[in-house]
């Protein structure tokens, strides 16, 4: 279920089914790199303002599932305007700074997205662009996301499957919405 909080700015709706707190694990595959199993956490906020705050943060994932060590970080801005036209902007950890364009899908929680300009400090990786897909796919968030470099063509290079987590301000919440004559033993609720 996409919950729109009623203080979410009016242009950002379109968006709402990615805000929340996500959880999952991936593969990450290019050349260059180590091929893993990756774990991936994400937020989607909003502050009442025009656009959402992203926070990713990935890391290495052993055979039996155990955290091994950091592999990405990303932070960044999404916004979309009245024609459903999505820009995000991102920084990430290894020095590159993105600006990303793309398109909502019609009638479906779908966004592709293609890098418009890339910077990247002196030492980072060579990159040159990339692609993604995000979609909300059974009340999940799915994304698998493509890139390139000089040496590499345009090629997929990780992808995840993430679940909805609940933060702890949810649980509160959600216990100050119930009704106060909620049964104590829990049965009787369901009768």
């Amino acid at each position: 279920m996409i919950e729109i909080p009623s203080d979410l700015h009016k242009d950002l709706v379109p968006l709402a089914f990615l805000l929340g707190h996500w959880t999952g694990a991936g593969v990450h595959d290019f050349p260059g790199s180590e091929k893993c199993n990756f774990g991936q956490e994400v937020a989607f906020t909003h502050d009442g303002r025009d656009f959402l705050e992203y926070r990713s943060h990935t890391w290495v994932l052993d055979s039996e599932g155990n955290k091994v060590r950091p592999l990405e970080s990303e932070h960044g801005f999404w916004r979309i305007d009245s024609d459903r036209k999505v820009e995000v902007t991102m920084t990430r950890d290894d020095g590159v700074i993105e600006i990303w364009y793309g398109e909502l899908a019609d009638k479906k929680p779908q966004i592709d997205l293609v890098t418009d300009a890339v910077a990247r400090t002196a030492g980072s990786r060579p990159y040159s662009g990339g692609k993604r897909l995000y979609g909300y796919v059974k009340s999940d968030l799915m994304w698998v996301g493509e890139k390139q470099t000089p040496e590499v063509s345009l090629r997929p290079y990780m992808s995840a499957h993430l679940k909805k987590a609940v933060t702890p301000e949810e649980v509160e919440r959600w216990a100050k919405a119930l009704p106060d004559d909620m049964p104590d033993d829990g049965i009787a609720f369901f009768k």
